[in-house]
């Protein structure tokens, strides 16, 4: 394996596979994709079947960071459950195999979206999409964590409080610039945090449309990806997150629905999005959505801080994009401060 992350070695690779992997026949073709920033992602192309496969980045990590292991877990054991996944096939944990470790599933083909407003289609279409959106988070959040194995998935006690001083730690560990604003929100969401309410579910982490496949000439969602940052926590982090990214410019930048005309295009209103989901999830409400959103914004910063700082180190999945998603940080920082002071 190259040390730039861009390039598999692919005798290494399919002479492992064949040794692993019931069924695998070469020879392969393999295409890294291009989006995504934090563990670099193989389109694996044979004869008779398509793969996927992700690894972590070479290099020197942060700790806890880039976890191909929970990734494969969390998939593996929603297997079957209303949460549409990619069927998984092996782990490697051995980094002497290709420099480091990776985990190998089955592609899904089917459409990408990169941004809510993306893709054409009627606004009937859009709205739909959007709503699997609504089903398979409330599905996601309704897992039995018991059942499928997953207890202890993630430590207890209170989520935000633990997310707070994780990503605090991580941010404080690549930053490069002083951001007054990254500084005053820490402070803000520690100052702040609520109460546990005892909700304990599977959390994504980073649920957004660009994170899901849907079918090809339809509006259901195929499969959930990037589950890195899951874990077992509060499931209005994910709610948040959904809205956050809406806060944003409309674009291929922001990939936002700021100025959109949202009934234009057939989709919901917070509001509306947020209603759907307690219906489904048999929920009064949803209070303190203001906090849930700064922490969001928050975590996003701290992610992409990440995403730049690995390019500066010159290990990053995508070096020319993740230095110009770097630039965002200090504005997810002032949004996060703003959405805790609004409340």
């Amino acid at each position: 394996m190259s040390a730039d992350t861009q390039t598999l070695d692919l005798d290494v690779v399919g002479a492992y596979l064949k040794d692993h992997l019931p069924g695998f026949d070469g020879p392969i073709e393999a295409t890294k994709f291009q989006t995504g920033q934090s563990n670099p992602t193989f389109l694996l192309k044979t004869p008779a079947k398509s793969y996927v496969l992700r690894r972590k980045p070479p290099g020197q990590l942060l700790k806890s960071a880039h976890a191909v292991d929970r990734e494969f877990r969390v998939q593996k054991a929603l297997a079957g459950s209303a949460v549409p996944v990619a069927k998984m096939h092996l782990l490697c944990e051995d980094d002497a195999v290709i420099g480091s470790a990776f985990y190998v599933m089955d592609h899904v083909a089917g459409r990408n979206f990169t941004e809510p407003t993306d893709g054409d289609l009627t606004s009937q279409s859009r709205g739909e999409v959007i709503d699997d959106m609504n089903r398979v988070l409330a599905a996601l959040h309704e897992v039995d964590i018991d059942a499928i194995g997953l207890a202890d998935y993630g430590p207890p006690g209170n989520y935000f409080e633990r997310q707070v001083g994780r990503w605090s730690k991580q941010y404080k560990a690549s930053e490069t610039d002083p951001i007054p604003d990254m500084d005053r929100l820490m402070d803000m969401l520690a100052e702040r945090l609520p109460e546990d309410d005892g909700q304990r579910t599977l959390v994504h982490g980073d649920y957004r449309i660009d994170n899901m496949i849907f079918e090809a000439d339809g509006t259901k969602c195929l499969a959930l990806l990037d589950w890195e940052l899951s874990t077992i926590g509060h499931p209005y982090a994910d709610l948040a997150s959904v809205l956050m990214q809406w806060q944003l410019p409309a674009g291929k930048e922001g990939r936002g629905l700021m100025g959109v005309d949202r009934k234009a295009l057939g989709l919901p209103s917070d509001g509306a999005f947020v209603k759907a989901y307690c219906q489904r999830r048999g929920l009064e409400r949803v209070d303190n959505l203001g906090y849930y959103m700064g922490f969001c914004f928050f975590r996003m910063a701290s992610i992409i801080q990440g995403v730049l700082k690995r390019a500066l180190d010159g290990n990053a999945s995508n070096p020319e994009r993740a230095l110009k998603v770097g630039q965002y940080v200090p504005v997810f920082a002032k949004a996060g401060v703003q959405a805790l002071e609004k409340g």
